[in-house]
């Protein structure tokens, strides 16, 4: 009996805390699209702007919520899991979302110590393997 090979979502849809994230591994026009939403912004990145890394226990999709020349950045990181949808066009998932202030200060003995502070929000939400 011959095997069926994965069926991998390329669209992810998850929420918690106040917090909405969309990932798509491509779009109508090829490229990747994140969109971050939070009660105070929404926040919309494709292509090169997401920055992805496959690990062991999924993929990791960077964002960067906010970047300065000289005072840090905040970035945002989707964790992915690896899913198999088999026959099915959908699934639900459980992952984390993992926001790091990342310090950095013009003035360098101001930069020893821990220089980046995450905070790690549980998601949930839908994995869905979509036309595009």
């Amino acid at each position: 009996m011959p095997t069926a090979s994965p069926k991998t979502p390329n669209l992810y849809q998850v929420q918690g805390r106040q917090l909405h994230v969309t990932y798509s591994t491509t779009g109508i026009d090829g490229k990747p699209h994140f969109t971050y939403q939070d009660r105070h912004q929404t926040l919309s990145f494709d292509g090169d702007a997401i920055r992805t890394l496959d690990t062991e226990i999924g993929t990791l999709v960077t964002v960067s919520l906010v970047r300065t020349v000289d005072t840090g950045s905040t970035s945002f990181t989707l964790v992915v899991p690896h899913v198999n949808l088999g026959q099915a066009a959908q699934a639900p998932i459980t992952t984390q979302g993992i926001t790091t202030l990342h310090r950095l200060s013009p003035v360098p003995f101001l930069n020893e110590g821990q220089t980046e502070i995450s905070t790690i929000v549980r998601l949930a939400g839908t994995a869905s393997a979509v036309n595009f």
